[in-house]
């Protein structure tokens, strides 16, 4: 996968994409997603966005093929920058390409010295807000957006402050330590890395946030399941279908 900054040329592509994204994440009307394709993609809103300056808007090639691409406006204090939309083309999705553009999204605005990053996301899509999560992301607001006319509620994230290591001793007089800058979503709170040394070698097990219970196992599919409370996590094959 190739990742650059997108152009004029894009915008055909990008309005593919932003469409078929769109179809593909949201309980949105064929008319409504249409609208707000050419309300925010048309080519004189298009190329204003790509030619701004507190705009980065960085489109991922497969094989020569747009199949992504991501749209961050940076703050007017060029300390902060929002994420506003990062879509990918539902054919490439469980490709990790959505992660690998989030990524450079990031290590091109660190390359700028800016070090806050703010996403945005719709309330109703359930997956790009535990895409969120999964990334050490707090919620910590709502916003609004106007979609073809009609106001729709955002969930706010940010970075959560990294936590470290949390020494805790096992019933059997052990003591590992609970990664609290590894955190996996939930069904019902967090699950943490466990340690069994604090550089992170070799892993223990899994830290319950609901219960505050230790050694939750993980299955070949990636699920996690507290075996006190309940508290679950989906496999991992069904977080890399979004993304």
């Amino acid at each position: 996968m190739e990742v650059r900054a997108a152009t004029p040329d894009d915008q055909e592509a990008v309005m593919e994409i932003a469409e078929r994204s769109l179809e593909a994440s949201y309980t949105l009307s064929p008319q409504t997603i249409e609208g707000t394709v050419h309300q925010w993609y048309d080519e004189a809103e298009y190329t204003e966005k790509v030619d701004r300056e507190d705009m980065l808007f960085l489109l991922a090639e497969h094989e020569g093929e747009a199949v992504a691409f991501t749209e961050t406006v940076i703050h007017d204090d060029e300390t902060g920058a929002d994420l506003l939309w990062l879509h990918v083309h539902p054919d490439y999705r469980g490709e990790g390409i959505g992660s690998d553009l989030f990524d450079a999204v990031r290590d091109r605005l660190h390359d700028r010295d800016i070090t806050q990053l703010r996403g945005r996301v719709l309330s109703m899509n359930e997956v790009g807000n535990t895409f969120y999560k999964q990334r050490g992301f707090e919620k910590v607001g709502e916003g609004e957006v106007e979609i073809d006319g009609s106001p729709y509620t955002e969930a706010l994230y940010l970075e959560a402050e990294p936590e470290g290591l949390e020494p805790r001793t096992t019933d059997d007089g052990q003591t590992v330590y609970i990664d609290h800058d590894d955190v996996d979503e939930g069904s019902a709170g967090p699950f943490h890395v466990v340690y069994v040394d604090e550089a992170r070698e070799e892993k223990y097990g899994y830290h319950c946030g609901k219960c505050d219970s230790l050694a939750n196992a993980m299955d070949a599919m990636g699920r996690i399941e507290c075996g006190e409370c309940g508290n679950s996590r989906k496999p991992t094959r069904w977080d890399a279908a979004y993304m």
